[in-house]
């Protein structure tokens, strides 16, 4: 997608003006990070970041955005250094794919201030939406287990999100999309089946059937449910999978998309085995998530694949992700935002995230937060309880921010979606199963290094009123 550098807020441009005629030099230090997962599960799959880097190599205004700026009284010596703007800093990062946890840095930006700054919308956008999505994902992907997963909620997505939906559905466990474009750009599959329509314009189901299976006989899936799915849609799936057969060619799957999806998925198994069409998959759509495919399981409906469009691209019920952008070093001096909700005290200096690893590689469930120059991190200290803090000798330390952008270039190889969706496959399985369940997962330990902790309370004390 075409993104220019107007794609921000007007107060990111307003201040950077400020910076621009009183500091135009500030050096500035940004965490990303966000406050609680979503769906109340106990991770994230953090997701975005190529894009985000992407968009950053090239990001520049345009003629048409100055011309707006300066229609909108932003200075002409400002409009000027805007007319040359790119972004040249640093970045340090998660990987994308990874599992991730609240109240820790995700993402590090160290620019010049007017560039952090003006970057910070789009950043936040991206990341925030796309790392919703793969989550939700992630989760669908746990109640699925090994059955395919097909993105199909293009259609009911917040207007163009549903492109980024699609690739961040791929990075949370999906199989294919149904998102012709999201497929092309971004090198994933893409499937679909046919809709109710097609065959309603026919004045007869089976010779709708017949037709789609003539055109289409690679991949054909049949909806089978337009007017009764085991009186006509079924038989008539039937009858067409036999014609099929005898032109050399299979039926790949019948469609279900209304009614009691266990019930008529158990009845259509049976006819279809009844009929020696025992390879033709049953396909299952409407309305679902996690939980109604997880019941789905449970009652031993034998669907091979699922559809899920809705709650899949926009992130029900959450729809949003609180990820922040805070300063929290200008020019070598920390810097820290207070509250009276704690929970919402940011951490100062540029800073290194430890994820502790048992010693069979699993995450034992706690990362620590350290100053970016700590080594060793002997101890992890709780953020706001004196009485709690966690020994660390024991454990491996995985470093988990590294260096993605220098001068405003990658510095990484870049992924493909499939290589990040098994990245994040990977990590997720080193992650214990009490943390991935639906109810009251188990909480993943977020905890500061001594010298991060005292650094911190002292800030708090110099600012406090």
């Amino acid at each position: 997608m075409n993104i220019t550098a107007s794609y921000t807020d007007l107060y990111q441009l307003t201040m950077a003006q400020v910076y621009f005629k009183t500091k135009p030099d500030g050096r500035a230090v940004y965490d990303y990070y966000f406050r609680n997962n979503p769906f109340n599960g106990g991770y994230s799959i953090f997701t975005g970041l190529e894009d985000v880097l992407n968009i950053l190599e090239t990001l520049k205004f345009s003629d048409s955005d100055l011309t707006y700026l300066e229609q909108h009284g932003f200075e002409k010596s400002f409009l000027e250094y805007l007319k040359d703007f790119q972004f040249r800093g640093n970045i340090s990062s998660s990987l994308e794919g990874d599992v991730v946890f609240p109240n820790r840095p995700i993402l590090q930006v160290e620019a010049n201030i007017i560039e952090a700054q003006i970057i910070e919308t789009m950043l936040l956008n991206i990341l925030n939406f796309q790392t919703l999505i793969a989550t939700k994902a992630s989760r669908i992907r746990h109640s699925a287990k090994t059955e395919m997963l097909l993105d199909m909620g293009l259609r009911r997505a917040h207007a163009t999100g549903g492109y980024y939906a699609s690739r961040a559905a791929i990075i949370g466990g999906f199989d294919s999309t149904s998102n012709v474009k999201a497929a092309e750009d971004y090198d994933i599959p893409s499937s679909g089946t046919m809709a109710h329509s097609f065959i309603q314009s026919y004045e007869d189901e089976l010779q709708a059937f017949r037709d789609f299976a003539k055109i289409r006989p690679k991949n054909c899936v049949l909806l089978i449910d337009t007017y009764n799915t085991l009186r006509s849609g079924l038989p008539n799936a039937i009858t067409v999978a036999k014609e099929m057969e005898s032109s050399g060619e299979q039926l790949l799957g019948v469609r279900l998309d209304s009614g009691d999806l266990a019930y008529l998925a158990k009845r259509t198994r049976k006819m279809l085995d009844d009929a020696d069409l025992n390879y033709v998959k049953i396909v299952a759509s409407n309305q679902l998530d996690e939980y109604v495919i997880k019941s789905l399981k449970e009652q031993g409906a034998p669907i091979d694949i699922y559809g899920v469009g809705t709650n899949l691209v926009t992130g029900k019920p959450d729809a949003a992700i609180d990820g922040v952008y805070k300063l929290s070093e200008y020019n070598g001096e920390p810097r820290i935002k207070l509250s009276e909700n704690i929970i919402k005290v940011s951490l100062p200096s540029k800073k290194q995230v430890y994820r502790m690893l048992d010693k069979n590689g699993m995450f034992y469930g706690a990362d620590a937060v350290a100053m970016y120059d700590e080594e060793n991190v002997a101890r992890m200290e709780h953020s706001f309880d004196a009485n709690k803090s966690l020994e660390l000798t024991r454990f491996e330390h995985e470093p988990l921010l590294q260096k993605v952008m220098e001068n405003g270039k990658k510095v990484m190889p870049a992924r493909t979606v499939s290589e990040i969706a098994e990245y994040s496959k990977s990590r997720l399985e080193q992650l214990p199963e009490e943390y991935k369940r639906f109810q009251n997962p188990h909480i993943y330990k977020i905890g500061l290094s001594t010298d991060l902790k005292k650094e911190r309370d002292s800030l708090v004390q110099k600012h406090k009123f």
